[in-house]
This record gives structure tokens, C-alpha cells and sequence, in this order.
């Protein structure tokens, strides 16, 4: 059997080069080509986009073969039916004659979602459909009015997901055909040598194909190229799951589909974000904001590559899929995609994090808002020092304030007994608090500070609180009027009431000689 794949591969890789090389001469000699600076497309010189048609005919032919061989020799069986064969080429061959279309005629989008539907309704209806979701709903089976649109999203998803990236020369064919053989490598473990045949076809005309697509190309894989491969491994990623186990069904085509998958994702998401159309094509996908970075082309197709490489090497730790594996797989790809993703510098999600941030911040401003409002409260029926010094400290302790100096005077009954006062000559004991972990000195200028005078509601003058806030970039997160405006008054009229009562001194008059006369008289 390891012969009879290896026979396939050679024939489907030499046909895919000598087709490759015979459809760029005619469709140079016959003017089929792209004209420069086309969609996103980054090529200088007109070049044809009908790739795709040599690794059609090449992955056609080379299944031919491999019929053929089965059919003369029994023991070269594929263990599939012929019933199976078609129920994934015939759609195959649709998305095919689309993308055909759309290159010579540029087919809008909606036709082209119209036409993937129905090939992802005609794997459904020949039997290759997703009945479950077991990382979200366990063993539970679906059933078909929810397994359908399940089928034709997955479908669409990884069809146009391809598509998506074939924005540099390999790069599309390149990272299909990382994907391909991990299609190859779990249907071969997993006991499907029909999905083995397909996938091992498919790579070999891709891999023949990439000798004149690699920078600098001199044809494109074109979306006959690109929707026909991302359409296969939609449909093969099904048919492998059909024996799979579960995890392994799931998991691994979504890993091993990473690289378009990501871009997918941040085009519909970005796009979304800054209110255009999903469809409307650009150039801020992945390779384009590489390239902005200074990197030449041949530099950004080979780093996906090593993404796509990266993809594909996890995807294959899932087929042993403990605990401890499927872990270590999200954690590493979490952590890559999101470095990644802020390596990008995308603007949309640069404003989103900001959005996100103010929302946060609103969040906080009201309840450090709400921690001097309640402290307001409770300094309006304080009835001693200590008892004024742990509000203040409870309401700053969860503000952006890193420290405070009370001062009050006249000297208060309790303030001299408290052990964080210090002695002031001019405006009696002085109460310092300062944050745990916050590094500060009075001496040298580190933080700014506020200084609120304390007059009482009887219009005393009872001290001053001097507030202190490190240098940080972070905005305050507080209305600064609840400190200048209504804070002030409570926290002077608790110190009015705990002032020492001051006993006036009445003036008696001696007796002596002159008011005994002043009596007499």
C-alpha cells in the first residue's frame, strides 16, 4: 500500500508540473492574465490566474489512475465506494467551474456563497455532515435542520478562508499543503485509505504546482485554485471524521487550518469593527501589515509558512488527546495568536482596546466615586479621631491615590494620643497615610498632590489635607469636584465637633481700699 501512495503522489506531483507549465504558456500566448495592482494582489507584471485548472486536472487524473490501478490489481483496493468518490468530487467539480467563472467573469460574492451552499448542502445529502460538537455539547447528536446550515458553514468557512489568503505568491498553496497532510497523516492512523489517496492527489498537485507559484511566481493559483483546494479539505476534514474519535474529529482540522482560519476571522472581525461591508476587499490582511514592516515577499511566505508548519505540528498532538495535551495546545496557541495579533498593530482592535478601556474606567470611576461619597456620609456622624482616620484611610485605600497628610488646628482632643501623628508646630499634629507598595518622598518631586482646605460650615478653619498621586500615564479615575466640593465641609465639620472646648476666662475684680471707698460712697 506504501508503494501504491507513493505511485499516486509522483503521478499527481509530475502531471501538476507539466500542466502547470503547458496552461502558463497558453493563457500568456493567449492574453488570459491579470492585469497589476488587481483586488489585493501584489504583482507588478500581468500574469495568468488559472493555476487551478493544472491542479484540477492533475488531481483528477492521478485519482484516475489510482482507479484504475484498484481495479486491475484487488489488492490495491482504497477501501472506499465509488458512491463516496462522488459524493465529495462531484461538488468538488462545482466549486471548480465557480472559480473558473470568477476569474474570467468576476462572479459577485453573493453568487459565489450561493453555489458553495449547495456544495456543502451535497456533502450533507451524500452523508458528509457534522452530527455533533462534543467539546461544546457533548455526545449529543444534531439533527439535520441544525446539522445542515453546521455542514454549509464549515464549508464556506474553510472554502473562502483559503481564498482569503492567496494574497502572496505560495502562500495559499503553501499552507494548503501543511493542511493536506495532516488530512493525510490522520486518515492514514485513523484507518481511511480512501481520505489517504485524496489528500496524498491533492498534495501532489499542489506541491508541483507551488515550483512555478513560489516567489516570484509566474501564474496564479487563481480562485479556481484556492476555492477548489479550501473546498477539498473542507469535504475530506468531514469524511475523516466520520471513523474519528470525537476530540480528534474536532480539533485537529481547526488547528491544522489555523493560518486562513486567523485570517478569517480578523478580516470579518475587523471589517465589522469599522462598519464596511464583510465583502469589500482590502489590504490589511496579515501578509500585507508584514510587508508594511519592511519585509520582502519571499520573507513574509516563508514565516507563514513556519506558522502554517507551527498549526499543523499541534494539530498532530492531538491525536493522542489527554488532558494534559489538549492544555498545552490551546496554551500555546492562545498566547501565539494573541502576541501575534498585537504585533499586527491593527487599528480596529487598537480602538476596540481603548473602547474597552473606557468602558473599564467609567466602571471604576464610579466606585472610587462611590468610596468618597460613602466616606462623606460617615464623616457627617464620626464621633472621634480614630474613627475619622480609618474612613479616610478605607476611602483611599480603593482609590488612585497613593497617600494623604491631615493637618488640623487647633490641636483635637484625640488627635496628639494617635500614634501615626506627628507634632506640627504650626497647624498642630499631622496624620500621614501612604498605600502599601507605594515608593514616595516628600523631598524630591515624584508625585503630584491635591490640597484641600478644611473650612467648617460655620466657616472655620479647621487644618488642610494635602493628597498625594504618583506620576503614572493612567488618567485619574475620579470626579474631582466630590473632593473640592462637598468632601471637604464633612471632613471639617467631623474635626469642629472634636475640637478641645476652650474655657473663657472671666476677669475678677480684687477687693481693696478703692472698692470699699466706691462701695461706702
Amino acid at each position: 500500500m506504501t508503494l501504491f501512495y507513493l505511485v499516486i503522489f509522483a503521478a499527481s506531483l509530475i502531471l501538476s508540473f507539466v500542466l502547470t507549465k503547458y496552461i502558463r504558456d497558453l493563457a500568456n500566448a493567449k492574453g488570459w492574465v491579470a492585469p497589476p495592482a488587481q483586488d489585493r494582489h501584489l504583482h507588478v507584471i500581468p500574469l495568468p490566474r488559472l493555476g487551478g485548472v493544472a491542479i484540477f486536472l492533475s488531481f483528477f487524473l492521478s485519482l484516475g489512475i489510482a482507479l484504475l490501478i484498484s481495479l486491475t490489481r484487488p489488492g490495491r483496493n482504497v477501501g472506499g465506494s465509488t458512491a463516496t468518490l462522488a459524493t465529495i468530487l462531484g461538488p468538488g467539480l462545482l466549486i471548480f467551474l465557480l472559480g473558473v467563472y470568477d476569474d474570467v467573469r468576476d462572479a459577485s460574492p453573493y453568487l459565489k456563497f450561493t453555489v458553495q451552499a449547495i456544495a456543502g448542502a451535497l456533502l450533507f445529502a451524500g452523508g458528509l455532515r457534522i452530527l455533533d460538537l462534543p467539546v461544546l455539547f457533548g455526545g449529543h447528536q444534531f439533527s439535520w435542520f441544525v446539522g445542515l446550515p453546521l455542514t454549509m458553514l464549515w464549508v464556506l468557512a474553510i472554502t473562502n478562508a483559503f481564498n482569503l489568503i492567496d494574497g502572496l505568491d505560495g502562500l495559499a498553496a503553501g499552507s494548503a499543503l501543511f493542511s493536506t497532510l495532516v488530512v493525510f497523516v490522520v486518515a492514514l492512523l485513523g484507518g481511511s485509505p480512501l481520505v489517504s489517496l485524496i489528500t496524498l492527489a491533492l498534495a501532489g498537485a499542489i506541491l508541483g504546482f507551488l515550483r512555478f507559484n513560489f516567489n516570484p511566481a509566474t501564474i496564479f493559483l487563481g480562485d479556481c485554485g484556492s476555492l477548489f483546494i479550501g473546498f477539498m479539505l473542507s469535504a475530506l476534514a468531514l469524511q475523516g471524521a466520520q471513523k474519528a474519535p470525537t476530540i480528534i474529529a474536532v480539533a485537529i482540522p481547526v488547528v491544522s487550518f489555523g493560518l486562513p482560519i486567523l485570517e478569517t476571522a480578523l478580516s470579518v472581525a475587523r471589517r465589522l469593527i469599522s462598519g464596511r461591508p464583510v465583502f469589500t476587499a482590502d489590504r490589511e490582511h496579515i501578509h500585507h501589515k508584514l510587508l508594511q514592516r519592511g519585509l520582502s515577499h519571499r520573507q513574509v511566505v516563508i514565516i507563514l509558512y513556519a506558522v502554517s508548519a507551527v498549526f499543523a505540528l499541534l494539530s498532530l498532538f492531538l491525536l493522542w488527546p489527554t488532558g494534559s495535551t489538549l492544555g498545552l495546545v490551546l496554551a500555546v496557541l492562545g498566547t501565539g495568536v494573541w502576541i501575534g495579533v498585537q504585533h499586527l498593530n491593527y487599528l480596529e482592535f487598537g480602538e476596540l482596546r481603548r473602547v474597552a478601556q473606557r468602558t473599564f474606567e467609567q466602571r471604576q470611576i464610579f466606585v472610587n466615586n462611590l468610596a468618597i461619597r460613602r466616606a462623606t456620609e460617615e464623616l457627617k456622624v464620626a464621633s472621634d479621631y480614630q474613627q475619622v482616620y480609618r474612613i479616610l484611610v478605607a476611602a483611599f485605600s480603593t482609590n488612585d491615590f497613593d497617600g494623604f497628610e491631615l493637618r488640623s488646628y487647633p490641636q483635637t482632643s484625640e488627635a496628639a494620643n494617635i500614634h501615626v501623628a506627628q507634632e506640627n508646630s504650626r497647624s498642630g499634629p499631622a496624620l500621614r497615610w501612604k498605600k502599601p507598595g507605594s515608593h514616595f518622598a516628600h523631598e524630591i518631586v515624584t508625585a503630584w498632590s491635591l490640597t484641600l482646605d478644611l473650612v467648617a460650615a460655620n466657616n472655620r478653619q479647621r487644618g488642610s489635607m494635602i493628597i498625594y498621586r504618583l506620576y503614572t500615564q493612567r488618567d485619574l479615575q475620579l470626579d474631582i469636584n466630590l473632593l473640592t466640593s462637598i468632601f471637604p465641609v464633612a471632613l471639617a465639620d467631623a474635626i469642629d465637633r472634636m475640637m478641645i472646648p476652650v474655657v473663657e476666662e472671666i476677669p475678677v475684680l480684687k477687693s481693696g481700699p478703692e472698692f470699699v471707698a466706691a462701695q461706702a460712697g
